[in-house]
């Protein structure tokens, strides 16, 4: 878990606090406990002596331990002395041999008392050798010899024990920690208190580095005022601009070499980069192809020697530009093509050399002619049916033409028709017939109104030699005229669609903003979104880049697409129009809605011209869609599962 600076900073100041409230904690306790073991050395000899000197009054030359043990005030002194400090275990006159003549427990007395450590010897140690003491439950002597003379016949030894001395230090500890522990606090709260005020300087300067290594360019500090400050902050600012220069030459360089490298990638021609002696600085997929796939990741020890075999047309051509340091070409080879027949290639091998003439190395590119022979027979195969698309053009707007005047005659006749009321065969016939007049004022014959109309007068009986005209049924006229009517609009709806299929669109790119193109879809198609009671959301990222795009022709589709979304929704569902940046340099819209899908059988047909799956619909509009985005050198996908919905993706180049 990464800390930040100011919790760094608080941890180190309570860990300096801490170790030092240790440190004198343990110096302490040692003090006490050296303070403890001094004061029960005391004890002990103070006792050591009063024995001592009642011992001097009872001893006798000829009997020194009858008398010691027969002294009752050496008795009264050794059982006195256990009561007289808290940390005495045990006192005793022994002879040279260890064995006790008279024992602050009598039933001790004639038997060897074990020898214990000195106390005075334990002072001398180190602390650590008193703590472990302490804790440990060992008993210490505090020893006094008996002369007489100067010869010892004895001595008085005091058992001490390290009870009290330990009792003392842990009652000496809970005060100790309750102030280690205050202490810490105080040390806790009072560094992040002054932590803001005190290391503000190092946070801003943390900020500034941390936004450089983000990438911003040209950060500034504001750092409080003092002569220390204001030279780093000085020294920052001019240490930040001065990178902000070298990133955007460094960037302009990065990208320009990108560029150069994305355009060799997407190249057909097998292009190779070769050093000066031999190695291989660059291979684009073409040639990784040319050579079966084959190439190594490319190091400093790989040498187109390495990747292409002896006798090799591409290694003959290399070896000669580099041996001669000069271009070579074009050479015309065939290339074995595994068990194919060998295919044509024209090689170059171009010296590349430095500002100033140095040689640099060989740029190698081999061209499948072959392939250009096919790209050249499907561009004269492209042109043709370009030829023939206008041809159909041309014959679909003629046939536009006949069409409409069909259509126009036939509406004249229904309304003619409308006017003359239907009879029985030999009803009389009304001499005020509009139909007559009209098809007179239009110059018709007289036979060719009769023949379409009964106008004639009905008390007049027919000339002789003519027929006498029959009397039509006007509704069941008016019923075939409006079937026909419908059959000619969707032909010339059918026409319509192909020439505006066909025929060839001034389309005008330029940068175009998607947040607002999406918004004007939005306005249109919110009207009826809000009749079919629809929720709609758009998902714009701020900062999204621009589109190369007409937005007339972008905004149509997109609107399409809109409707059409609507329209599957007929119980409700929500619409989502959305985008966001794609790699390479490419913008994604997406359109989707939650309505009834596509079944899967019609999403392979469903750009096709003409194909619609709707009652009334004429196959036309995504059509236009699909056309729409070639023409913006883009892509269309379609994602659709029967009952949940459909969701369109269009990938458009960036601005």
């Amino acid at each position: 878990m990464r800390l930040s600076l100011r919790t760094r900073q608080v941890a180190g100041v309570t860990l300096i606090v801490g170790l030092s409230m240790a440190a004198l904690s343990a110096m302490y306790l040692m003090w006490i406990a050296r303070s403890s073991l001094q004061e029960s050395l005391a004890r002990g000899e103070l006792l050591a002596r009063t024995i001592f000197q009642q011992a001097g009054v009872a001893v006798r030359p000829d009997d020194p331990y009858g008398a010691l043990r027969a002294d009752p005030g050496v008795r009264s002194i050794l059982e006195a002395g256990i009561a007289y400090s808290p940390d005495v275990t045990y006192a005793a006159i022994t002879d040279t041999s260890g064995v006790a003549v008279a024992h602050s427990t009598p039933v001790l007395e004639g038997q060897h008392v074990a020898p214990q450590a000195r106390l005075v010897d334990l002072l001398d140690a180190g602390p650590v050798a008193h703590l472990k003491a302490i804790y440990s439950d060992r008993t210490f002597e505090v020893r006094e010899p008996l002369l007489m003379g100067t010869t010892e016949f004895g001595s008085i030894r005091v058992g001490m024990s390290m009870l009290l001395v330990r009792d003392r230090l842990q009652r000496a500890l809970t005060p100790l920690a309750g102030v280690t522990l205050t202490a810490l606090i105080v040390a806790t709260l009072g560094a992040m208190a002054f932590a803001r005020w005190i290391l503000r300087p190092i946070h801003v300067l943390n900020t500034g580095l941390t936004r450089l290594g983000r990438g911003e360019f040209d950060v500034k500090l504001e750092l409080p005022p003092g002569q220390e400050f204001a030279d780093l902050g000085r020294s920052f600012n001019t240490v930040s601009a001065e990178l902000a220069s070298v990133r955007t030459r460094l960037a302009g360089q990065t990208a320009q070499a990108a560029h150069l490298e994305s355009l060799a990638d997407r190249l057909e021609d097998a292009v190779m980069m070769v050093g000066p002696k031999g190695e291989v600085l660059f291979v684009n997929p073409a040639m990784r192809a040319a050579m079966g796939g084959s190439a190594p990741a490319l190091t400093s020890s790989v040498r187109y020697a390495d990747l292409l075999p002896d006798g090799h047309p591409y290694r003959r051509v290399i070896e000669t530009a580099l041996s001669h340091r000069a271009s070579q070409g074009p050479v015309s080879v065939h290339v074995p093509q595994g068990a194919d027949e060998p295919v044509e290639h024209l090689l170059n091998a171009h010296a590349i050399t430095d500002a100033q003439g140095r040689f640099m190395g060989v740029m190698f590119v081999a061209r499948n002619v072959a392939y250009l022979t096919k790209v050249q027979s499907t561009i004269r195969y492209s042109q043709k049916l370009a030829s023939l698309g206008r041809l159909l053009a041309g014959v679909a707007h003629e046939v536009k033409n006949p069409l409409n005047a069909m259509t126009i005659h036939l509406e004249l006749m229904k309304a003619k028709l409308s006017g003359q009321p239907s009879r029985r065969r030999g009803a009389p016939a009304r001499a005020d017939t509009p139909g007559l007049a009209t098809a007179a004022s239009r110059g018709v014959s007289g036979e060719t109104a009769s023949a379409g109309y009964a106008s004639a007068p009905a008390a007049a009986d027919p000339p002789p030699g003519r027929v006498a005209p029959v009397p039509i049924d006007a509704a069941g006229v008016l019923q075939h005229a409006h079937v026909i009517g419908q059959e000619i609009r969707r032909l010339d709806e059918v026409v319509q669609g192909f020439l505006k299929f066909s025929r060839p669109e001034e389309i005008k790119l330029r940068p175009v903003d998607v947040r607002s193109l999406l918004d004007d879809v939005m306005n249109v198609v919110g009207v009826e979104a809000a009749e079919r009671h629809l929720r709609f959301q758009t998902s714009c990222p701020p900062g999204l880049p621009q589109v190369n795009a007409d937005a007339a022709m972008l905004r149509q589709a997109l609107l399409n697409l809109a409707l059409n979304a609507c329209q599957a929704m007929q119980e409700g569902g929500t619409l989502t129009l959305g985008a966001q940046a794609a790699s390479p340099r490419h913008v994604q819209i997406t359109v989707a809605d939650t309505g009834v899908g596509i079944p899967p059988d019609h999403l392979e047909r469903i750009f096709d011209l003409y194909f619609t799956t709707k009652e009334r619909g004429s196959g036309i509009g995504l059509s236009m869609v699909y056309r729409t985005i070639q023409l913006h050198d883009g892509t269309i996908e379609v994602e659709s599962t029967p009952g949940r919905g459909t969701t369109f993706r269009i990938l458009l180049p960036q601005a």
